[in-house]
Formats: structure tokens, sequence, C-alpha cells
């Protein structure tokens, strides 16, 4: 019995392009979730998160008593029927190329030390998310009754 070994010679730039590919492909399907910076002082934490393009009503900020959970919901505002009622010359339009994400994500962070649920803040401004949660006072000094 005889075997055919065959050979595929490739130059390094189909390389490249394979590469390149796999890599978009991989872009397109990675689940998108925004930016965010945690800061933290000697009496709270603070969450930033850029959000453009997202609608103060479609952001949900929830805590428990260490971690914050944050979702929240882009749409496409192209595809809302008022709004292509409002614009005829758009409608049925489509874009030639978009980079654009929609969908919906949610994001939790937990931190070191309780926080005040009662106290938290949260700040919707320039598509920028700031979310403020004071630390808990856990400090406390109790007294017990010695028995003999």
């Amino acid at each position: 019995m005889q075997t055919m070994l065959t050979l595929r010679t490739s130059s390094p730039f189909e390389l490249f392009d394979r590469i390149e590919q796999q890599l978009s492909q991989q872009l397109q399907t990675a689940e998108r979730v925004p930016a965010a910076e945690v800061h933290e002082t000697a009496e709270a934490y603070a969450v930033v998160l850029e959000l453009p393009g997202v609608d103060k009503g479609a952001i949900d900020v929830k805590a428990t008593d260490r971690t914050l959970v944050i979702s929240a919901e882009r749409r496409n505002q192209r595809s809302q029927p008022e709004e292509a009622a409002a614009d005829a010359s758009d409608v049925g339009a489509r874009p030639l190329v978009s980079e654009f994400r929609y969908g919906t994500w949610s994001r939790s962070f937990r931190f070191p030390a309780p926080i005040d649920r009662d106290q938290l803040q949260a700040r919707y401004r320039d598509g920028l998310l700031t979310v403020t949660a004071p630390k808990a006072n856990t400090a406390t000094t109790v007294s017990v009754q010695v028995e003999a």
C-alpha cells in the first residue's frame, strides 16, 4: 500500500492574512464591555464606565454588601419606528460600514471592604457613568457584661 504525502507551501504573507482573518472574526464575535476605572479613597469607592450612546433609562445599578453590579443596553436608534417615521429619507437605509456595538452587557465589581448600599450615588454625564459607593462604617464598640 502506497501513501501519498502532500506538502503545502505557503508564503509568510499568507500566514499573516490567515491570522488577521481569525483575529477579525474573534473581535466581531467577542463580547463588548465598556472600559472602566475604579478609584478608592478613605471614604468611598468610585467606578467610572464609558457608556457613549447609552440612554440613561437603560442603565441599572445594583449592590450587595461588597459587590456593585452595573448593566445596560445600547439600542440601535436607527431601527426605532418613531425615528424612522420622523425622517422618511432614511427609511430602509443601511450603513455601508458599521463598527457600533449594540446589545446588553453586565459588569460586576467586588470591593475588599463592605459598602453602604443606602448611600450609593450614580451620575451619568457626557457618556460617562460614575457610581460612588461609600464604605460602610463597620467600626463599632460593644460593651459586654462579664458574668460571675
